[in-house]
């Protein structure tokens, strides 16, 4: 089992008609890489607090409908943390959040996770919203301690991030030594303003490089450097193609166990995953039939 770790939220999402319209759909980059895996036919759990809200009822009904195991989803009356994407003509979105007493930043620790746990995956908000970026830390430290693989995605969102030292600090000094995959954009490695060297020397055995319409490029601690192009599709916009690209990172990471990583081919499925999620509206991840 893949256990996926995070905030699920509401993206509202701009359309055309009418003018200044807002179309709610569920984001949040741990919710969407859970969902992508379980329609890529994974053993995914999500382990989040979500809200007892209309919102929340409508996030979990879109991962059961994804077959993604929720008994280790916490509930709560707090209203849903909302996220508002502007898009640039190329289709790339930034953020503005409503997140002030919500949900998903109230998670606690779990204090155990299911017997078979082979990988999980921690990113985006959860890992700045206090109290609960403070249980997630605790849970990568531990279940990294455990052996399970771990994937880090900071999905850098600057306006949540108070003081960005101190953050930097907490990622190098703290996550990264319990970090086995870390995955990021190339505006995230920007920010972090760090060199793959030295996070590859902090913990991580492979940096996985999102790189837009430049594809993506892995660089591993033994040296190994590997790419694959990005698909040529007409883009509707990119919500959703990084976590799509996480799930499918972590589909064939774990679907293999003990067998050396065909890294050529992860990143080509990734690559091909993430390319179906730009052709559509919003964060809507392929299936697996249609790989």
């Amino acid at each position: 089992m893949i256990v996926v770790g995070g905030e699920a939220l509401i993206d509202l999402v701009p359309v055309a008609l009418p003018p200044g319209a807002l179309l709610p759909r569920p984001g949040g980059g741990p919710y969407n890489t859970a969902l992508a895996l379980g329609r890529l036919g994974a053993e995914v759990a999500f382990c989040s607090r979500v809200s007892s809200d209309g919102f929340g009822e409508s996030l979990l009904a879109g991962l059961r409908a994804a077959g993604v195991d929720l008994s280790l989803v916490q509930r709560g009356p707090e209203p849903t943390t909302l996220a508002v994407p502007s898009l640039a003509p190329d289709g790339s979105a930034s953020y503005g959040f409503y997140v002030e007493g919500t949900a998903d930043r109230l998670f606690t620790l779990p204090p155990t996770l299911p017997d078979g746990v082979r990988a999980l995956a921690l990113g985006t908000c959860s890992l700045v919203l206090e109290p609960g970026a403070s249980a997630y830390e605790a849970l990568l430290r531990r279940e990294s301690r455990r052996g399970v693989l771990t994937l880090l995605d900071p999905n850098i969102r600057p306006a949540l991030i108070a003081d960005p030292a101190a953050y930097r600090a907490r990622f190098l000094e703290r996550m990264l030594p319990h970090t086995s995959v870390l995955k990021l954009s190339e505006e995230d490695a920007a920010w972090l303003g760090g060199r793959v060297e030295d996070w590859l020397a902090a913990g991580p055995s492979a940096v996985v490089l999102t790189r837009g319409a430049a594809g993506l490029t892995v660089r591993t601690r033994e040296g190994g450097e590997y790419s694959a192009a990005a698909r040529p599709v007409a883009v509707v916009d990119t919500i959703g193609a990084g976590d799509t690209v996480n799930a499918a990172l972590l589909h064939r990471l774990t679907d293999r166990p003990g067998e050396p990583v065909d890294w050529p081919e992860v990143l080509a499925h990734a690559a091909h995953a993430a390319a179906l999620t730009c052709t559509r509206a919003g964060a809507e991840p392929p299936y697996a039939a249609e790989l």
